[in-house]
């Protein structure tokens, strides 16, 4: 279901269904859980979560005979899907969505909960819940008024409908669109450039950004003051300040 490669100091997390679009299948999201849990304790410094084939995904695998039995079957179901997107909203590292093809409901929400998203010239986006008489998961409560703004977040929820790659361009629902024979070597070299950071920087940067929006002005300065005081008594400052001087790209370590 999910495949795991290393790349230097990227990690690749493909899920692999592409004869269902790459849909999660309801016992799996658990071990997507894992897998991204796994790479925030290793050694890799990015991750990139792509699909198989030519989609990213499209959800969870829920065919016509689909019912999970009871109320309290379908919670602990659904507490799988928010174990994965908990994980990896708790990355301290950075993260890559490099979205082909369809990303919808849980999928599209996916690809929201990292970073940084890419999309191909034929990605198709859709907060398709709605049309399956469910509400949102995988934390899209949360995510999409923070990406797009509540207004549009309430159009594209309230009705399910799809959202091409220009259109997701243009709202803020990925970063930047590509051509789809370019998106594999687009996300590597953004991956690398991503690896390239200074770990403790991206940590901190990607707390105070996340929390941004919950804390007042004052509250603001005083994480950055805490933040960068901390920063600069580490070797990757020094690191920073002498590579500069020297004219050479900096090697950092996380320390």
């Amino acid at each position: 279901m999910f495949e795991v490669r290393d790349d230097g100091a990227i990690r690749w997390l493909v899920i692999d269904n592409p004869g269902r679009r790459n849909a999660v299948p309801t016992g799996q999201w658990g071990r997507l859980a894992e897998l991204i849990t796994e790479f925030e304790a290793s050694e890799s410094r990015v991750l990139v979560v792509t699909g198989a084939g030519e989609d990213f995904c499209s959800g969870a695998d829920v065919g016509s005979d689909f019912s999970p039995g009871s109320v309290a079957a379908g919670y602990a179901m659904l507490e799988q899907v928010g174990a994965a997107a908990l994980a990896l909203h708790r990355c301290t590292k950075p993260t890559l969505a490099a979205v082909d093809g369809v990303a919808a409901g849980a999928g599209l929400n996916l690809a929201l909960g990292c970073d940084v998203a890419i999309a191909s010239d034929r990605a198709r986006f859709a907060e398709i819940f709605v049309r399956r008489g469910l509400t949102l998961d995988f934390g899209g409560t949360w995510l999409l008024p923070r990406r797009i703004g509540l207004a549009r977040a309430k159009e594209l929820s309230l009705t399910g409908r799809m959202v091409d790659a220009t259109e997701a361009e243009r709202i803020g629902l990925v970063g930047r669109v590509v051509p789809a024979a370019d998106l594999a070597e687009v996300a590597r070299t953004t991956a690398a450039e991503l690896a390239s950071g200074a770990p403790l920087a991206q940590r901190f940067v990607k707390a105070g950004l996340d929390r941004s929006s919950e804390m007042t002005f004052e509250q603001a300065l005083s994480f950055e003051q805490t933040a960068q005081a901390l920063l600069l008594t580490s070797e990757d400052f020094t690191e920073g300040v002498v590579s500069f001087v020297e004219k050479r790209p900096p090697q950092f370590h996380g320390r």
